[in-house]
């Protein structure tokens, strides 16, 4: 049995993954600001993780074997958690994003994000006093209403109307992951030794032409589409002009075996259109 600390956690995937190490039968403890109660089973310890005095005083003399850190943005929060738990820890596992290679669309709140994200990276893996894998998850779907992103439900309520969804001429494809298979990723990963980045991402991500259509057949509905010129700001979602995909070789290699999009995609859209019909 392992001692695991789940920072956030209260939501999405999170949630998933706090349920599968209390499961594997972990003594498990969700750090979060009281804004979700754990699952049965579970230790709930509430803090502002920005607060040092307050993480220190919520934390006392507990010690874990794994950190997972749901909720590193900024390179600030990352500094604080590399002196909190130095000498608490033997291994952090981080949630980044594919969106620290170069985030697309380029917004000014997506740039801020990716480099909020690297810069987290950065410090965490800055001679730590443990090992720090920094697993930079593709874009997560599924999950129906804890799917909180409506990106998914974007593509199901238009399509679900005949509305028509905005599209690049020659969109390239993108990388996805089903949001129970990063959980397991996660869940896998703070068992290993590895450290460093890793990508986190099912094999076979489509092009959003490729998303409209699984919708479309899941739906019984045929997907229209509007063409949008190349930089525009008001392509839908998954719809992107450039190259925007991760390769999850070193993961592969590592041991993980990630699915295909294709055979969890149709459940995914089911999910969510249960979620917005119901």
């Amino acid at each position: 049995m392992n001692k695991i600390l789940v920072i956030g956690g209260s939501r999405y995937f999170g949630k998933g993954l706090v349920t599968l190490e209390r499961d594997a039968g972990n003594e498990v403890t969700v750090l979060n600001r009281g804004s979700g109660v754990p699952p049965r089973g579970v230790a709930h310890l509430v803090a502002d993780r920005d607060d040092a005095a307050g993480l220190l005083a919520a934390l006392g003399e507990r010690t874990f074997d794994v950190v997972f850190d749901q909720v590193c943005y900024t390179p600030g929060q990352a500094s604080l958690a590399r002196r909190i738990f130095a000498g608490r820890t033997g291994r952090y596992v981080m949630t980044s994003t594919m969106e620290v290679y170069d985030p697309a669309p380029p917004t000014r709140e997506a740039r801020a994000y990716a480099e909020g994200k690297r810069r987290a990276e950065a410090v965490l893996g800055e001679e730590s006093a443990f090992g720090v894998v920094a697993v930079r998850t593709a874009h997560v779907l599924g999950g129906g209403r804890e799917e909180f992103t409506g990106r998914l439900a974007h593509y199901v309520e238009r399509i679900g109307a005949g509305i028509p969804v905005a599209v690049h001429e020659a969109p390239y494809p993108t990388s996805f992951v089903h949001h129970q298979e990063i959980a397991r990723f996660l869940h896998w990963a703070g068992q290993q030794e590895f450290t460093g980045p890793v990508n986190a991402t099912s094999h076979g991500g489509p092009d959003v032409l490729g998303l409209t259509a699984a919708v479309g057949e899941r739906l019984g509905r045929t997907p229209r589409h509007r063409i949008v010129a190349p930089g525009a700001d008001d392509a839908s979602p998954f719809s992107f002009d450039r190259a925007y995909a991760m390769d999850n070789t070193r993961a592969t290699a590592l041991g993980f075996g990630f699915g295909a999009v294709a055979d969890w995609l149709p459940d995914a859209v089911g999910e969510t259109a249960d979620a917005r019909w119901d």
